[in-house]
């Protein structure tokens, strides 16, 4: 049953998105600058798809690239969907908190008031911590070294698309986004 929710979260997530920005989309705003200021972000989206496969195969049995897991533990399982889940609904906070300034990606041509309220107050970054919940929650369902090494990457990516977005943020607001770094943390 895990390994089942497991999956939907990262439907749910995806989906989440997905919806935000048709949303907006559809309100005339194109959220979509992902691969906009660094081409190499287009390298991500193969490794991406890869990660949704080992998490379908291994919540439905397809063949995996490698089934050894580090434990079997129902209870650690049950705290990886739990995790998920945390997850979805920090994203879900934060395309609400965020409004119509929500981007996938950093959008410097249109760049709209700086969000500090909702969970904004209590994170600057939940959306990169919701991704990093969901990426901590699916290895614990799914304990193998593939997903190991996603979340290992996934923490780095998300780390270096969070200080990049933080220059881009203290060029545009300059003196409000440092007081506002002042109260608020980087991720909790």
């Amino acid at each position: 049953m895990q390994n089942y929710l497991a999956a939907l979260a990262l439907v749910l997530a995806f989906g989440t998105v997905l919806t935000r920005v048709m949303m907006m989309r559809r309100a005339g705003t194109n959220a979509m600058h992902f691969g906009s200021m660094d081409k190499k972000d287009f390298l991500i989206p193969p490794f991406a798809l890869f990660y949704f496969y080992t998490v379908f195969a291994a919540a439905f049995g397809l063949p995996l690239v490698s089934a050894q897991t580090f434990f079997d533990s129902e209870i650690v399982a049950w705290l990886g969907v739990a995790l998920c889940y945390v997850g979805v609904g920090f994203l879900a906070a934060s395309l609400i908190s965020f409004g119509a300034s929500f981007r996938v990606g950093i959008d410097v041509e249109h760049s709209d008031k700086l969000v500090t309220t909702g969970i904004f107050a209590f994170s600057r970054n939940p959306i990169y911590v919701a991704f990093g919940f969901i990426l901590l929650g699916q290895f614990l369902v799914f304990p193998n070294w593939i997903l190991l090494a996603y979340l290992l990457g996934g923490v780095w990516l998300i780390h270096r698309q969070v200080r990049r977005e933080e220059e881009f943020l203290q060029k545009q607001y300059g003196a409000e986004y440092a007081a506002y770094c002042k109260r608020v943390r980087r991720y909790l």
